[in-house]
Parts: C-alpha cells; structure tokens; sequence
C-alpha cells in the first residue's frame, strides 16, 4: 500500500513512501491560550496519518516542538502580570490535557524553546561562520540574497512575502536589514524580557531558528515529513528551510504536509479576531469521539467553517456507530473496509473514509449474517482514532 500526499512545495499529490521509521515533525503551540478547534484540526490530520502509517508497520517518531518564548507569549505574560514560563506552563497542560481526551497520538518528544538554546546558537553561530548572517542593530539576521532557494516552498510572489511578512511579525520596514525579506535568528531582548548571555551576544531567540534548531537536534539534517497549518508555509516554513539547508546543504524535508485554517463566523478562528471555539469548552458538552467525528468531515487541505450544529452531526453519528457496534452480526464489512483504507491513502480523504463507515453501521444495522461485521467496524473507527469499545455517551438530546 502507497500513501499519495500533498506535498506543498512541489504544489502536487505524491507518494509518501519513508523507511521502517518515519520522522516526523510538527510545529506544536505557543502556550498562552487555550486549544481551540483549529489546533485540534490540524493535529488531527497528523494523528490519522501516524496511525495508519503505524498500521502499516512503520514507527513514526513524532517530534512537536513547545514555542515557550517569542513576540507573541511575552507580550500576553505582561499583560496578565505572570512569568512567561509560567503562563507557558499552565496552558501546555491545558493543551495536553485537550489532546489526551480527544486521544491523539503522543509525540515521542516535545522539546521547548527556552531548552533549545545552545542548539540555537550553535546555529546561529554557523550561519555567521558561512556568510549566511550577518549583525547589525543589536540584532542577528538571515541574509536571503545568500539562498537563491528562498521562496521554493510557498512559490509566492516578492509582493506576497512581503505582505506576509509584515503581517505575520517580519517587519520588513527593519532600516537596518539588507534586504526587507531579511529575518531575524537572534535578538536583543527589551527590558523586561528573558535575556541569555551567549557567544553571539545577550538576546533572546528568533521564532524561526527555534524550530529548526530543535527540529534538527532531534531527527538530523533531513525530515520524512514537516507539518503545520497552512499559516505557517510562510514566513516560518520558509525561513527554517533557508536556515537548515544554508548549514546542512541537505534537503530539509522530503515532504511538506500542510493542513488549512478553520472559520468561525465568517473569520478565520484566530487569537486576534477573539472568534475562538475553545476545546475545553466543547469537552464539557460533547463526548471527545463526537469531535473527532465532527472535525473528521472535512478535509485537511479544505479550510472550513464551523459551525454549532457540528457537534450535534458528530454525535449523532457517533450513536450510528455504538449502536452497530453492539450488533451480533451485519453486512460483509471487507467492501467497506477497502474503502476506508483507499480513502486515508489518498491524500488523507478522511470525510471520504468516514461516509464508507457510516455506511458500513447503516448496513450492520439493516441487518446481515456476517459475525465479523461489528468488530471490523470497531477496528476501522479505531484507525481514526474511535473508540467504539467504550459505551458511554451524552444523550443527543443533551447538544
């Protein structure tokens, strides 16, 4: 069996075909809010795909990455009055706390920023070394005129990167930079900010030498897949290939896997916009599976919106599922199980494997004489991370 994804930077569905062990890395939160449901969207296409990869006997070694210091998770410790690592702490747990009850697959490693900071400066330090960085300002800098590649992943046009950029925290209008698509690697920290005294001078860490510091640390020069949300293709994909490939002169990533945004309203759920559909909140009205099941319906390179009804649809067939489950017998489940397989294989078609086994519970459940039916349904809905073997769930009524 063949995996087909969407890589983005060759913009085309293709093969994912890694070795016995897979590495795997996805750019995980920055603690200073509560997960909301495009969190749980985008870990969820990962947590399908580790678990069919693991199905198909590979070891997936996930490493997802904790931004515990950058120009976002400051700004919010100061305005709340608390230590940054503090407030890092509480929401990291809160986080976890969303992820094991909507039962995603653990990452074998969650390394944090604020640990990372020698591998960061040894970057750093060799990016200068190569002429890859230069100084000036106080600040440390990536030189894009050095990485003639600069732009392979996105494919955006100058215009659009620097739209980007100065929306996203890039400050292109930087007069000290060479050249305004410039970013910086390592920074002088404000007053009130963690500072570390280093080789290449006190500062603290830019958001993008974070991730491939401790991306490289953990798998080596070159990944079997990256992922994140499709906000993050540029700048932040984009400048940790520059920097990685700039010291390794390897491929950074065989495969780019990207997952698109989630609305509410009409606006892309967003901190910012303050239209956030919060997990916790969801978790005290609806069973975790129902969510699943609910986010499941679309697919992961087709933003969607949500909707408040959604909950109730992922419950209601959550019901279908327990109640066909708990069946002696139904249809032959083999059809439907070669759908649901072809389905995740081509390029993740998650709603597409969820309409063949709410087909095979509405088939169970007309009826039928094989006994295997009720446990096939189960192992299916367990390969997305379904769990039919434990009964309880709200009423419907109840949403």
């Amino acid at each position: 069996m063949t995996i087909r994804l969407y890589d983005t930077a060759a913009r085309a569905v293709r093969p994912f075909e890694p070795g016995a062990t897979v590495k795997m890395y996805v750019c995980g939160i920055t603690p200073y809010d509560s997960t909301h449901l495009g969190h749980a969207a985008t870990y969820l296409t990962y947590d399908i795909l580790i678990r069919r990869l693991e199905e198909l006997g590979h070891d997936v070694r996930l490493v997802r990455n904790v931004t515990d210091v950058d120009d976002s998770i400051l700004p919010k410790a100061r305005e709340m009055g608390v230590d940054y690592l503090e407030l890092a702490d509480s929401e990291y747990r809160r986080f976890q706390a969303d992820m094991d009850a909507l039962e995603m697959r653990p990452a074998v490693a969650e390394p944090r920023a604020t640990e990372a900071i020698d591998e960061i400066v040894e970057l750093v330090e060799a990016l200068l070394e190569s002429g890859h960085a230069y100084q000036a300002g106080g600040n440390t800098y990536f030189d894009v005129a050095t990485f003639p590649a600069f732009g392979q992943l996105s494919h955006y046009p100058r215009e659009q990167m620097l739209r980007l950029a100065a929306a996203r925290g890039g400050k292109p209008d930087d007069p000290v930079k060479r050249d305004p698509l410039d970013f910086v690697l390592w920074q002088a920290s404000a007053p009130d900010e963690p500072v570390w005294e280093t080789r290449i001078g006190p500062g603290r860490p830019g958001w993008h030498i974070e991730c491939s510091a401790m991306a490289l640390h953990a798998h080596g020069n070159t990944l079997d897949l990256h992922g994140g949300g499709t906000d993050l293709i540029f700048p932040h994909h984009e400048c940790e290939i520059a920097q990685a490939e700039s010291v390794t002169g390897e491929p950074f990533a065989r495969h780019w896997v990207h997952s698109a945004m989630v609305s509410y309203a009409g606006e892309k759920m967003s901190k910012s916009l303050g239209n956030l559909v919060f997990v916790s909140d969801l978790l005290k009205v609806a069973d975790p599976r129902a969510i699943r099941l609910a986010l499941m319906q679309h697919h992961y390179r087709s933003g969607f919106e949500w909707h408040d009804t959604d909950i109730e649809e992922g419950t209601a067939l959550l019901h279908r599922l327990l109640a066909a489950a708990d069946r002696p017998d139904g249809a032959d489940p083999g059809p439907f199980a070669e759908r649901v397989r072809a389905a995740i294989d081509d390029d993740l078609d998650v709603p597409k494997a969820i309409d063949a086994l709410d087909d095979l519970a509405s088939a169970i459940l007309s009826g039928g004489g094989s006994t295997e039916a009720p446990a096939a349904l189960a192992e299916l809905a367990g390969l997305l991370g379904v769990d039919l073997t434990r009964p309880d769930v709200a009423p419907l009524e109840q949403h």
